[in-house]
């Protein structure tokens, strides 16, 4: 998963990329020439006589995703020696448009990135493959040894996310951690923040931001940050609210726990002045002040690390701080998926791929050594992945936010997104300071409610 969602103010605008729905019928996509006996599968595995077959994939992400997937395609070309894969990698920022118009005409990749609403959307009109006959018949998947949470993201019974046959494979589980620059905290003499949840609260954020925040140059700006794009997210959740109650389909936004949490956020700016104003974040933002050395906390995902690993200072991740009111840690927990054409031609071939990027030992070690994710694997995330001899130091962080706090991102079991595509759309109104939260959610829970209701109902 990366990070495709834009920076608002302080806050981390938590998303997938949003697809356009594609016709096509409304039933599960049974896999053309599935595997029907064991046999079959050995045959596909078999080295030998095979006919030259050339698949497409598709994902998107930066120079560094680029790079490290180019490494595992070649080493999957190289156990499969029959199959060439055409990679194409998208900007994310094209990637959503670009994948519906193949799909609409007919054109999609054999192999693709789907995640979130696109994934609901994919599978209720048949875009995506069944892969469950190929699965039961692989011996690399054993159900018990990957993130259940991250597989329930690509399970699918005809009506709703999260049960039945699985029509995608993980390609990474994605735990949003808090990331700290170690060395700004050591200089300035701050305890760093604790990797145990519920051991620092936002009282305890705020007081080391405070001593962190630094105008070198004396013009009454700060130079140096506390803190910036802190979660919303995060701060709800831990704070006893929450976006929506899917059970209900009711939008939440207007509730206390709910408002109070995004004040907290907002203060953080506008009246504490320790995290970078709109202003600010529109000149330089968050994550490249955190690469220059300039932002003492932050947030990351799995697959920032190489570009972290660079950094001319020391880093470490922890819990994010808990709210004083519920004594609750939360985060949000992102995943994008390996999704198979529904039309794909070489079904077994791209399940191979996909079935080798999510859960072949090989692949997910080369995956996780090049800094790309946490394993798919639950036996290897346990063991080698947490003996790296590499940054996080307190990786079990990342473990921790997958078994214990972290939760989907907000859209994940939507079918359509305007609700929550709104809601960020228009928050600029908090962080700016036109607004109180209570006020905003007020204004806004009616216009979600309505857009959830129609897009989702």
């Amino acid at each position: 998963m990366k990070r495709n969602q834009p920076w608002v103010g302080t806050v981390v605008l938590s998303g997938m990329l949003v697809l356009s729905a594609c016709s096509g019928n409304n039933g599960p996509a049974e896999a053309p020439n599935a595997p029907t006996t064991p046999s079959n599968q050995e045959n596909t595995a078999t080295e030998g006589n095979k006919e030259p077959v050339t698949i497409e994939f598709m994902g998107h992400g930066n120079p560094n995703e680029k790079k490290i997937f180019e490494a595992l395609i070649a080493a999957f070309e190289e156990e499969y020696p029959n199959v060439t894969v055409k990679y194409t990698s998208v900007p994310p920022g094209e990637y959503s448009q670009k994948l519906t118009t193949l799909v609409s005409s007919g054109k999609a990749p054999d192999v693709f990135y789907v995640g979130g609403s696109e994934f609901y959307r994919f599978a209720e009109a048949g875009t995506v493959l069944n892969i469950q006959s190929f699965l039961d018949q692989t011996d690399l998947f054993h159900p018990d040894n990957v993130w259940e949470t991250a597989l329930n993201r690509y399970r699918y019974d005809g009506s709703n996310v999260g049960a039945g046959d699985l029509y995608g494979l993980p390609k990474d589980v994605g735990p949003w951690a808090f990331v700290y620059n170690k060395t700004l905290f050591e200089e300035a003499g701050v305890a760093p923040p604790p990797a145990e949840a519920g051991a620092w609260t936002w009282d305890d954020l705020l007081e080391a931001a405070q001593q962190l925040t630094i105008d070198e140059n004396g013009d009454g700006k700060p130079d140096q940050y506390g803190v910036g794009a802190y979660s919303l997210e995060s701060a709800v959740w831990g704070n006893g609210g929450q976006f929506i109650d899917y059970d209900t389909g009711t939008v939440m936004v207007d509730q206390p726990e709910f408002y109070e949490a995004m004040q907290y956020v907002a203060d953080l700016s506008l009246v504490h002045g320790v995290s970078p104003n709109q202003e600010a974040e529109q000149a330089l933002n968050a994550y490249t002040r955190f690469l220059n050395g300039k932002l003492a906390m932050f947030a990351m995902g799995p697959w920032d690390q190489p570009a972290f690993w660079e950094l001319p200072f020391e880093w470490d991740i922890a819990a994010w701080p808990a709210s004083p009111n519920t004594g609750e840690t939360a985060t949000w927990l992102g995943s994008m998926g390996l999704a198979i054409s529904a039309k794909s031609d070489h079904p077994q071939e791209a399940f191979d791929l996909a079935a080798f990027l999510s859960l072949d030992e090989d692949g997910q070690r080369e995956n996780y050594q090049l800094g790309q994710a946490v394993p798919n694997l639950i036996d290897m995330a346990r063991g080698e992945f947490l003996e790296q001899d590499k940054a996080p130091a307190s990786r079990q962080v990342f473990l921790d936010i997958i078994e214990d706090y972290g939760r989907p991102d907000v859209p994940a079991l939507s079918k359509d997104t305007q609700w929550i595509d709104t809601f960020w759309q228009d928050a600029s109104k908090v962080w700016n300071g036109n607004m109180s939260a209570k006020d905003f959610t007020a204004e806004i829970q009616p216009k979600m409610q309505e857009l959830y209701d129609k897009g989702n109902k």
